[in-house]
C-alpha cells in the first residue's frame, strides 16, 4: 500500500474509504490480493451496470483484439463503430421514436456533457445555461459551471460563469410552486436572468443525493423551454443504460429532450465510451468543430454492442430492474423504521437508492461499517449525508438480500456505537 501514499496523488478519493487492493471480480462481487470477497453496491458509481466482466461481453472483446481488429481511430470510419451506430439505432433510437444524431465527443461523461453545452450555446447563439440545485454533471469548466456542489465549484480555481441554478424539484420540500421563480425570471426584464441556450438536468440526481424528480415535474419543465424556445439536455450519464428501469430515465415522463447525454454504462463492460444525442436539426457542427483524440475507441463500440444485444431485445431486464427496486425499497423502510433517530428519508427508483442520514458522520461510518461486513457503499449529497446504492442491474434477489442485510447490521453497530 506504500506505493500508493508515496506516488498517487492526494486526490484518490474512493480508495481512501476501501483501504484494499482489488484484484479480481465477477458479477456483482470483488476480491481483493488477501482474497476476501466483497459484495458491490457501487458498480463502478454506475458504470458497470451489467456486473464485472460478464463471460459473453469478454468474449467478444477477446475475439475482436485476437483478430487484429481496429482499437484507436480518431472519428474513422470502422466496421465497430457501423455495427454500434445500426444496433443502436435497431434497439434504442427506434423503438421509443426517438430521432437523434450520435456524436462520439470523448470517452467520458463530462465530454459529452461539454460538448452539449457547446453545441447548445452554438446553436441558439445565447450563453446561459441553467441547472439545478444539487446537480452534479463533471469535473471540467464547462461541466462544473452547471454543478452545484461547492467543494468541486471551488476546485476549478477560476470563476465559473454562464450558468444560473434554480431550485431542483422538492427541493423547499413542496413549498416553492413547480418553475414559478423560474418562469417569473424568464419573463421579467428586470431578473437579471438572460434568456438561456439551455436547461440541463439530471431526472435522478445522484452525486446530489438522490434526489427524484417526478414526471409531472419533469414535463412541466420540457413544457416551459418548449414555450419559451429553450433546449432541454437531459444528463444520463449515471442514470441512463436501465439505471432506473428504462433505457433512459426519462422514458418514464414521457419527454423528449432536444439533447441526451450518455456514458458510463453505454460500454457494458467498464470501457470508457459516451455519446451526445441531438435533435436532427440541432446538428450545427462544421467538420472538426468539436474533436478529441480518443473519441472513437472500438473495443468499447464491440462490447456495447453486446450488452444492446443481450439485454435489450426485450422488456426482460427492465422489468427485473423495477422489481428489485422495488425489494430494496422495501428492505430500506424496515431500516428506516427501526433505526428512525439515524435515518431521515428512503428515496430513489429502479435499482438507485440513497438513505439520507441525520448528520453526514452517520453515513460515513455506516459506509465504513459495511466495508468491513464486505459490502461496497459510498455516500453522496452536499455534506455526503446519503448511504448511497447502486448495485449492478444483473445483481440477483438473493444478493441484493444478503446485501441488505450487511447495510442492515452497519447501520444497528452505527447506532450502537453512537447513541441517539
Amino acid at each position: 500500500m506504500d506505493v500508493f501514499a508515496r506516488l498517487e496523488s492526494e486526490v484518490r478519493g474512493y480508495c481512501r474509504g476501501w483501504p484494499t487492493v482489488f484484484t479480481t471480480a465477477r458479477g456483482s462481487r470483488l476480491t481483493d490480493e488477501n482474497g476476501r470477497t466483497f459484495l458491490d453496491f457501487f458498480a463502478g458509481a454506475g458504470t458497470l451496470n451489467y456486473g464485472h466482466n460478464d463471460p459473453a461481453l469478454k468474449q467478444r472483446l477477446l475475439d475482436y483484439l485476437a483478430a487484429d481488429n481496429i482499437v484507436h481511430s480518431l472519428d474513422m470510419h470502422t466496421a465497430a463503430k457501423r455495427r454500434f451506430l445500426e444496433r443502436f439505432d435497431e434497439l434504442v433510437l427506434k423503438p421509443r421514436g426517438l430521432d437523434y444524431k450520435v456524436q462520439f465527443p470523448g470517452p467520458a461523461g463530462n465530454h459529452s456533457v461539454e460538448a452539449a453545452l457547446k453545441l447548445a450555446r452554438k446553436y441558439t447563439g445565447r450563453e446561459t445555461v441553467v441547472s439545478f440545485t444539487n446537480a452534479f454533471h463533471g469535473m471540467t469548466l464547462g461541466a462544473l459551471a452547471v454543478t452545484g456542489n461547492s467543494m468541486k465549484r471551488t476546485g476549478a480555481g477560476v470563476p465559473l460563469g454562464h450558468g444560473v441554478a434554480m431550485p431542483y424539484d422538492n427541493y423547499l420540500d413542496g413549498r416553492t410552486p413547480d418553475f414559478l421563480l423560474f418562469e417569473t425570471m424568464l419573463d421579467d426584464s428586470g431578473s437579471g436572468l438572460d434568456k438561456p441556450a439551455a436547461v440541463i438536468v439530471e431526472t435522478v440526481q445522484g452525486e446530489g443525493g438522490i434526489n427524484v424528480a417526478s414526471p409531472e415535474w419533469l414535463r412541466g419543465l420540457a413544457d416551459l423551454c418548449r414555450r419559451h424556445g429553450i433546449l432541454l439536455i437531459v444528463d444520463d450519464v449515471q442514470m441512463g443504460c436501465g439505471r432506473t428501469g428504462p433505457f433512459f430515465s426519462f422514458e418514464e415522463a414521457g419527454i423528449t429532450p432536444d439533447i441526451v447525454c450518455l456514458s458510463k454504462s453505454l460500454s457494458g463492460y467498464g470501457l470508457p465510451f459516451a455519446v451526445t444525442l441531438m435533435r436532427r436539426d440541432l446538428d450545427v457542427w462544421e467538420p472538426g468543430e468539436h474533436n478529441g483524440t480518443f473519441r472513437g475507441f472500438n473495443p468499447a463500440f464491440v462490447t456495447a454492442v453486446g450488452a444492446l444485444e443481450d439485454h435489450w431485445t426485450g422488456e426482460g431486464l427492465e422489468k427485473q430492474t423495477l422489481k428489485k427496486g422495488q425489494q430494496i425499497k422495501q428492505a430500506l423502510d424496515e431500516i428506516a423504521l427501526e433505526h428512525a433517530g439515524a435515518v431521515a428519508d428512503v428515496r430513489g427508483r429502479g435499482l438507485v437508492w440513497g438513505m439520507e442520514t441525520r448528520d453526514p458522520e452517520t453515513a460515513a461510518r455506516i459506509c465504513a461499517e459495511a466495508f468491513r461486513r464486505g459490502l461496497l457503499m459510498e455516500t453522496s449529497g452536499p455534506n455526503d449525508e446519503v448511504v448511497k446504492m447502486l448495485p449492478p442491474l444483473t445483481t440477483t434477489s438473493e444478493e441484493l438480500t444478503e446485501g441488505l442485510e450487511l447495510l442492515g447490521e452497519s447501520v444497528a453497530a452505527v447506532r450502537t456505537a453512537v447513541p441517539a
